[in-house]
């Protein structure tokens, strides 16, 4: 067995990273990369040996991701993938309210909407991130410690592994707010979920719990995290047990009703929500992967990973083009209603109204956008 003494790192070797000391630059922008220890079995650390954390660090926005967080993201996965003594990524988010809610919708609306050179230009650097998470060296574990929504699905479905909280929800918010979820969930939810199921969540916009999402095999696995007089409890929001309705359809994960629905919210405002269960789940996957042939892993990876390139790669061009032209019609529209909406007025745009302007055949203009913005509901 090769000891700690016996290895003596290489002063020659060279450094593979795009630019020097990318970890550090990460963190100036809004991203943390940190080089965490890693366990063996029966719980001692490893010395010598590191998992990579990185974490979008937006609580305030639900981590969402700015123009310089997305650059950030794709230095600190060429840092990680490059790393010789980092075993696991670990992909998460700061808190415990979203992993990821997607693109910042504010950065959007007050400045890529309208400007569809501007936004193609953006794009690149978001199918660099997502590719960058596809290409990484190294197994990418996705932590999801909150809601993963719009791109942030997108993102998070880049990755290898995901194990979520049970409070998390899971979707899409592309149509119902202007765009289309063509940053990886039309290319992935297929290969993942089948094509029906990829349906419902891409053009609906449903959002779904943790337990649904294990139960179609978009997840490995999902822990509790709502802690009451002293132990986590599963979700009590959600149906947990594995049945199904008078069709024969599974109910497993379906948000509750009724009395059924207050006697969980009444629990939850009991609890409080603590995501050690959570940490030690993707913990115990990065000790299982310590325990495995280096590059034997990454050739396996590389060959799982070809479904989900495949189609990206063959739609991530065409995609980019077209959501930067649709940033001068609804984009600009539903990202603005988003970003300006309130509690009061809602965030989303007068839908029946713009059909029955396109319907009349009006054309897209600022007469037409501001026609068709929330506004404040009459008593």
């Amino acid at each position: 067995m090769a000891t700690e003494s016996a290895i003596r790192p290489d002063s020659n070797a060279k450094d593979h990273n795009l630019v020097a000391d990318a970890a550090r630059q990460a963190v100036s922008q809004g991203v943390h990369y940190d080089k965490r220890p890693v366990y063996a079995q029966g719980g001692s650390q490893v010395d010598g040996l590191y998992n990579a954390w990185i974490t979008l660090d937006n609580p305030s926005q639900f981590n969402s991701y700015t123009t310089d967080m997305v650059k950030a993201t794709i230095l600190a996965f060429r840092a990680a993938s490059a790393a010789r003594d980092v075993v696991a990524v670990v992909f998460t988010g700061a808190g415990d309210k979203a992993f990821c809610t997607g693109g910042n919708t504010k950065e959007y609306a007050e400045y890529y909407a309208g400007k569809p050179q501007e936004y193609r230009a953006y794009m690149r650097l978001f199918n660099d991130m997502v590719s960058s998470i596809l290409g990484c060296d190294k197994p990418v574990i996705c932590r999801v410690n909150g809601m993963r929504i719009g791109g942030g699905q997108e993102i998070g479905m880049a990755c290898d592994f995901s194990i979520a909280q049970d409070l998390a929800r899971f979707g899409q918010a592309g149509p119902k707010h202007g765009s289309a979820p063509i940053g990886g969930s039309t290319d992935f939810l297929p290969v993942m979920v089948g094509v029906e199921r990829a349906m419902a969540a891409c053009v609906l916009c449903e959002p779904f719990s943790a337990h649904e999402a294990c139960f179609m095999g978009l997840i490995t696995g999902t822990v509790p995290a709502l802690k009451v007089d002293g132990r986590h409890v599963p979700n009590p929001l959600i149906e947990t047990s594995r049945i199904v309705d008078e069709y024969g359809r599974p109910v497993f994960g379906k948000p509750l009703t009724g009395e059924a629905l207050k006697a969980g919210q009444a629990l939850m405002r009991r609890g409080t929500v603590d995501l050690a269960p959570l940490d030690e789940a993707v913990e115990t996957l990065c000790t299982k992967l310590l325990y495995m042939f280096p590059d034997c892993t990454t050739k396996t990876l590389e060959e799982l990973r070809k479904p989900k390139l495949e189609t990206w790669n063959r739609n991530k061009e065409d995609s980019r083009a077209w959501l930067a032209l649709n940033m001068m019609t609804e984009a600009r529209a539903g990202f603005r209603a988003f970003n300006e909406g309130t509690k009061e007025t809602g965030r989303e745009i007068d839908f029946i109204g713009l059909r029955r302007a396109l319907a009349a055949n009006m054309p897209w203009s600022d007469e037409l956008t501001e026609s068709i913005q929330p506004r404040a509901r009459r008593p």
